[in-house]
């Protein structure tokens, strides 16, 4: 599994409040955790800086070569929630970090299973000849789709598309969603914020990931950038090797 990751601070924002983090098993399995913080002028890199750093730390200390999908799964809600409280209590403590909170992508890598567990609407796709989005964006403009009040094209331009309904830190509980995706060998996972996704179309991530290979991430957020560039963007892109297990 090769591993690739970059986070940019975009061309307006005065902080970068995206934060990310990866690593590898002696076993060749690995992990990622991307973060989207939100909150003041401060606290969004605060709750982002504390969610990756909790859920790595969690995730280092768990693992266990051999480690059951199951098992994976609670490590994942665990860690989650761990750092969902520590970002509560942080935010209770200090007043001006009050109402901070941030998306979460993790992700396990098991051989040819990838367990991902989110919160937000930072995402993961599966790529491959086409792109899959994995997981399902906690978010005001999701609802309307799911109700069919308006349509993803529509959702898209919507004033309140950055309105999230579900986020790290905010309640001193969390609900995690957890998704598990085969993987063949030279399958791509692509974790992000909504920095990228939210700029540039998918049919455009899945190309530039096809042509640029292990450089993807670069040019994503090149890519992200030249839309604009109106929000930190934050790419890890995990290659699967699974006949190299």
């Amino acid at each position: 599994m090769k591993l690739f990751g970059k986070t940019d601070i975009g061309l307006v924002r005065e902080t970068n409040q995206d934060a990310f983090s990866f690593g590898s098993f002696d076993d060749g399995n690995c992990w990622a955790v991307v973060c989207d913080g939100m909150g003041g002028v401060s606290g969004g890199q605060v709750a982002s800086e504390i969610c990756v750093e909790k859920v790595s730390e969690a995730i280092k200390r768990s693992y266990r070569k051999g480690i059951t999908v199951s098992s994976a799964k609670n490590l994942l809600t665990t860690a989650i929630n761990a750092a969902n409280f520590a970002v509560f209590k942080e935010a209770q403590e200090n007043i001006e970090l009050k109402g901070m909170g941030t998306t979460v992508v993790a992700v396990l890598a098991l051989g040819s299973i990838a367990v991902v567990a989110h919160v937000g609407d930072s995402r993961a796709y599966l790529i491959n000849d086409e792109i899959i989005q994995i997981t399902k964006d906690h978010s005001f403009v999701q609802l309307l789709i799911d109700t069919g009040k308006i349509t993803e094209e529509e959702a898209n331009v919507h004033p309140d598309r950055n309105v999230i309904t579900r986020a790290v830190g905010i309640e001193y509980v969390v609900d995690v969603e957890i998704d598990i995706v085969d993987i063949n060998d030279n399958d791509k996972l692509l974790i992000c914020t909504d920095g990228l996704n939210g700029y540039v179309p998918d049919a455009d991530i899945l190309k530039i990931i096809k042509e640029y290979g292990d450089s993807s991430t670069e040019k994503l957020v090149e890519t992200a950038n030249n839309a604009g560039g109106r929000d930190n963007v934050t790419v890890v892109i995990l290659t699967a090797d699974v006949q190299g297990e």
